[in-house]
């Protein structure tokens, strides 16, 4: 299994390397971005001999108390069972 963790900061809470990546892509010409935050994207591998429903408790419990500073930041996170259910994933990026 391979859990995708999204990791952000919360609502008002200053976002300076967003700030700055929000400048820098005014001054290349894209003036019609009003707003940029920057977050984290982490990537864990499971064994697969544990319950979906176990692997969920594990994350939640990874991200509380490691992997996401609750007082300023949000989390989310998705399990894929399979190698399968990741290319079904990546056919909707962009």
């Amino acid at each position: 299994m391979i859990a995708r963790i999204y990791i952000t900061l919360k609502e008002g809470v200053l976002d300076p390397q967003g700030k700055t990546v929000q400048k820098s892509l005014n001054s290349l010409g894209f003036k019609n971005i009003s707003d940029v935050r920057v977050g984290k994207y982490i990537e864990v591998k499971i064994d697969k001999s544990i319950k979906k429903s176990q692997a969920q408790k594990q994350i939640q419990k990874m991200c509380d108390e490691l992997l996401a500073n609750t007082v300023i930041e949000n989390y989310s996170f998705e399990i894929l069972r399979s190698a399968q259910d990741d290319r079904a994933c990546q056919d909707d990026r962009v």
